[in-house]
């Protein structure tokens, strides 16, 4: 099975269209399936009452005293951008995908026809937006940060009364922390989210590296989503929390090598394993001379590589048997 990996842009673009560009490039060379933009209209999405979050004011501390749409309207890119950025991850033959958070970025994402959604963890609760996503019939992944079990089951019940098969949603496991604590991102939850609500699970990453998205590819996530920047010293809120171009291109080739890697189940010797056979393992030869006639004996014998001879699992049926010819040390010993 081919786990999908999306790489999140987010709004780590800053607002300009020329570095969404840039890192689609990076996505692209990196050889991720999608990049994963986010899409919203500020005045729709938060009010002036609403506070930057406390990770948000840390990573971007000269802008203490924005409030969260403040933030949002510096972070925003226009419909004739997402327009100019779809077309051109299609140029560049990845996927693309964005999280709306509004009606009207829904509606304008049913008109770039998006193959699949991507619903943010904070969107879990909102009823309206998951009726109005699930009856456009599309496939979802719906991340699960800050939700309980019951949460999540309410959301899927809400999806598939309107419509949507859970043979079409995928739950990804994810810590909403930035970054995530490692001892914090209880990876085995995936799995047991899979049981539970049986449907496809995946992961999305919030810890510093890539070690942890790797382990959850090689636990089964059929989606692997992970923050990542031109520049982990770039202005914005989730640069700090973000993999750089380097790093997404070994996240992309270790999940690739870890698919591999679980293909089959069989265990016997390979072919490629048949010339290591004779050099690692060993054969029983003469420790000592040995006279023709003379008994083989635990002193008169040893074992060394390399194992093209009489293997050592036949030790006890050569002990006390006469030596057929004379031997010389190091030579193996033969019936």
């Amino acid at each position: 099975m081919k786990t999908i990996v999306i790489a999140e842009i987010g709004v780590n673009h800053n607002g300009d269209i020329a570095i969404a560009r840039r890192l689609i490039d990076a996505a692209a060379e990196a050889k991720a399936d999608y990049v994963k933009f986010q899409t919203f209209v500020p005045e729709k999405l938060a009010s002036a009452a609403a506070p930057q979050a406390a990770y948000q004011r840390q990573n971007q501390p000269e802008t203490t005293d924005e409030n969260q749409l403040d933030m949002l309207r510096r972070l925003a890119l226009s419909e004739t951008d997402f327009y100019l950025l779809a077309d051109y991850c299609a140029s560049r033959g990845i996927g693309f995908l964005s999280s709306p958070f509004d009606q009207e970025s829904i509606d304008l994402l049913l008109r770039l026809d998006i193959d699949t959604w991507k619903i943010p963890s904070g969107e879990i609760t909102n009823y309206p937006y998951l009726v109005q996503i699930a009856r456009s019939g599309k496939p979802i992944i719906l991340s699960t940060g800050m939700s309980s079990l019951e949460e999540i089951g309410e959301a899927l019940s809400v999806l598939t009364a309107n419509g949507l098969t859970k043979e079409k949603i995928t739950l990804l496991h994810c810590t909403t922390e930035y970054p995530a604590p490692y001892e914090d991102v209880h990876l085995h939850a995936m799995r047991r989210l899979g049981e539970i609500f049986g449907v496809k699970t995946g992961y999305s990453d919030h810890t510093e590296g890539t070690a942890i998205a790797v382990a959850a590819a090689a636990l089964g996530a059929c989606v692997i989503e992970k923050h990542f920047t031109l520049d982990r010293q770039m202005a914005g809120p989730d640069h700090k929390a973000s993999i750089e171009p380097e790093e997404l291109k070994q996240l992309v080739a270790s999940i690739r090598a870890v698919e591999k890697a679980l293909e089959g189940e069989t265990k016997q010797p390979l072919a490629g394993e048949a010339e290591n056979r004779a050099v690692a393992r060993k054969s029983i030869v003469a420790a000592t001379e040995i006279r023709q006639g003379e008994l083989f004996t635990e002193n008169n014998l040893t074992t060394k590589r390399p194992g093209i001879g009489i293997s050592p699992m036949k030790w006890n049926e050569i002990i006390g048997t006469p030596a057929n010819r004379d031997y010389k040390p190091d030579e193996l010993i033969t019936l």
